[in-house]
C-alpha cells in the first residue's frame, strides 16, 4: 500500500469540485455548495491562484484532499496556513491520509518558517474532534468565527 500526497494538476478541477461536493454532503450542506468546475480551476489555477490544493493518493488513486490558503497572524508578525477543507473519502478513512495531508501542511509552516496551520470543525463532528485532538491540536474555544455574506455583505459593501 502506497500513500503519497501531491499538489493537485490543473487538469483535476473535476477531482477537486467531487471531494468539495462529498465533504459538503458528509457535513449536510450540500445544499450550499453553488461552486463549479469552471470556479475550482479559476480559484486553483488560474493567472494568480490564492487557493492551493493537495491529493492524498492510495495506491494511484485519488482518496482525498486539502484546499489551503496562506493567512497571517499580525500578533506573531507571520504567515501561516489556513486549511478550508480536509476531506478523505469514507471508505479510505483509517489508512492514514488525512494526517498525511495534514503533515505536509505542517511541514510546510516548519519550512517556510509560517507561524501557525488553523482550521475550523462543526461541533458535531466527533470523529474528527477527536482526531484532530489525537494529533495535540487545540481548539480555540475564547474565539468566534463571524461571517458576511450575501444581503449582509452587499449592504455594508453599500455602506447602508
Amino acid at each position: 500500500m502506497s500513500l503519497i500526497v501531491r499538489p493537485a494538476r490543473p487538469d483535476e478541477a473535476d477531482l477537486v469540485l467531487r471531494f468539495i461536493r462529498e465533504l459538503a454532503e458528509y457535513e449536510r450542506l450540500l445544499h450550499e455548495v453553488k461552486t463549479t468546475r469552471e470556479d475550482v480551476a479559476r480559484i486553483l489555477f488560474g493567472p494568480a491562484p490564492r487557493a492551493f490544493c493537495d491529493i492524498a493518493e492510495l495506491d494511484g488513486a485519488p482518496i482525498g484532499f486539502a484546499l489551503w490558503f496562506y493567512s497571517v497572524s499580525t500578533f506573531e508578525g507571520r504567515h501561516g496556513v489556513y486549511l478550508e477543507d480536509l476531506y478523505v473519502s469514507a471508505e479510505h478513512r483509517g489508512v492514514g491520509a488525512g494526517k498525511a495531508l495534514l503533515a505536509g501542511l505542517a511541514r510546510r509552516c516548519r519550512d517556510e518558517g509560517l507561524a501557525r496551520l488553523e482550521w475550523a470543525v462543526l461541533d458535531w463532528n466527533a470523529p474528527s474532534i477527536a482526531f484532530y485532538d489525537s494529533l495535540g491540536a487545540s481548539a480555540k474555544t475564547d474565539w468566534i468565527t463571524r461571517q458576511l455574506s450575501g444581503e449582509a455583505l452587499d449592504r455594508l459593501a453599500e455602506g447602508t
